[in-house]
């Protein structure tokens, strides 16, 4: 199972500054059903902790930084740190993720190919855990 993979964005720009686009489908591996960003966060908090069963998620740190931790719950783990604006993280579905260590000015943009569905959620590491292990056996 892959856990994350990392993916960079041609970044366009000249005098005038510069420009990142992602299209769904071509630089990011779905289409795009949903956006949206967190920002405001307090570096000590802990966002995120949870596994979704039908959804995959690019998370970009457009402004600032912060350390992404992912998990499949059964030994493989990583945490990446996304610094620059033109860096991203796929995060394929049933992987656990957490974002911390947020800078003062951080935004992280996050693109799913679901609309919200708060029942695909798992909140509970150790029930995330029982359901990963349960489905290596099956």
């Amino acid at each position: 199972m892959e856990l994350y993979r990392l993916l960079e964005f041609k970044e366009l720009g000249d005098e005038r500054g510069n420009l990142i686009a992602i299209e769904g489908g071509q630089d990011i591996p779905f289409e795009i059903k949903r956006v949206f960003y967190m920002y405001g966060t307090d570096g000590t908090m802990v966002r995120g902790q949870h596994a979704n069963r039908n959804s995959q998620f690019v998370l970009v740190n457009v402004s600032g930084s912060s350390t992404i931790y992912i998990t499949d719950g059964c030994g493989q783990e990583v945490e990446v740190v996304l610094d620059k604006p033109r860096t991203a993280v796929f995060i394929p579905r049933m992987i656990w993720k957490e974002m911390k260590n947020f800078s003062s000015n951080s935004v992280i943009l996050c693109l799913t190919d679901t609309h919200y569905d708060d029942a695909e959620y798992i909140r509970d590491f150790e029930a995330y855990q029982e359901e990963m292990k349960k489905a290596q056996v099956e």
